[in-house]
């Protein structure tokens, strides 16, 4: 079937001596994997390495078949570089660390709209305004509501939050349970969208277990969710 569509490169893997698989978030397909034939050789190969960045958004044209896993592109056009994220080495830090989060949890084969239409825009506004620190962990928060786990506000006076459940309480309940400096943060940044001026700035020595905090709040709702190996670099460039 040919088929025509935006995508975001999620990731991509050399194969063989010359090769990558990339694999892709589309529009209309949901994640899918393509194999680039001769990528990596510069007189030969019909779609060069650059345009497989991942967070690149492109304009494909493949041809995707029943019962496979890998598909072939026929046409590739670059949608939006997105130059700032690759250029700017705190921004590219971030984005290897968000799209190796997205290669783990994007596995639905279907069209879903408001999941695209919201890392599009959120990565258009990533690159073209000003280096915020705290962007990721507002991406994240909100790509929740986007897998189903969305922490239920409708309690968020209290005193403590349960990861487990996703929900808040006036007592310690369970093992999950945040409070102190992780959940004053959290509360801050609960409901900030990308746009709205931001009064929370973590410490520096609080930004890691902050982020820890977030990732097992993944792992305890997305069954097989595991940490990113980016996850280490992204520490060093903020400690």
């Amino acid at each position: 079937m040919q088929v025509s569509t935006k995508a975001l490169v999620v990731s991509k893997l050399r194969y063989k001596e010359s090769d990558l698989i990339v694999k892709c978030y589309t529009a209309k397909f949901g994640i899918k994997s393509y194999l680039i034939k001769n990528a990596l050789k510069s007189r030969k190969g019909k779609f060069k390495p650059a345009y497989f960045q991942p967070l690149t958004m492109v304009h494909i044209e493949a041809e995707h078949k029943q019962n496979r896993s890998l598909h072939f592109l026929k046409d590739v056009k670059i949608h939006n570089k997105f130059e700032s994220i690759h250029t700017n080495i705190i921004k590219s830090t971030m984005a290897m660390f968000l799209a190796e989060v997205l290669s783990i949890v994007l596995r639905e084969e279907e069209e879903n709209a408001p999941l695209f239409n919201f890392l599009e825009a959120a990565f258009i506004w990533f690159n073209e305004h000003k280096l915020d620190t705290n962007y990721h962990y507002i991406f994240l928060i909100e790509l929740t509501k986007y897998l189903g786990f969305y922490p239920d506000i409708s309690q968020i006076k209290s005193s403590y939050f349960n990861l487990e459940d996703g929900k808040f309480y006036n007592q310690k309940i369970g093992k999950y349970c945040v409070d102190g400096e992780n959940l004053i943060d959290f509360k801050i940044l609960l409901g900030i969208k990308f746009d709205v001026n931001k009064s929370v700035m973590l410490k520096p020595r609080h930004k890691q277990e902050f982020l820890n905090m977030i990732i097992l709040y993944f792992k305890l709702h997305l069954p097989g969710f595991y940490q990113p190996k980016s996850m280490l670099v992204l520490n060093q460039v903020f400690s």
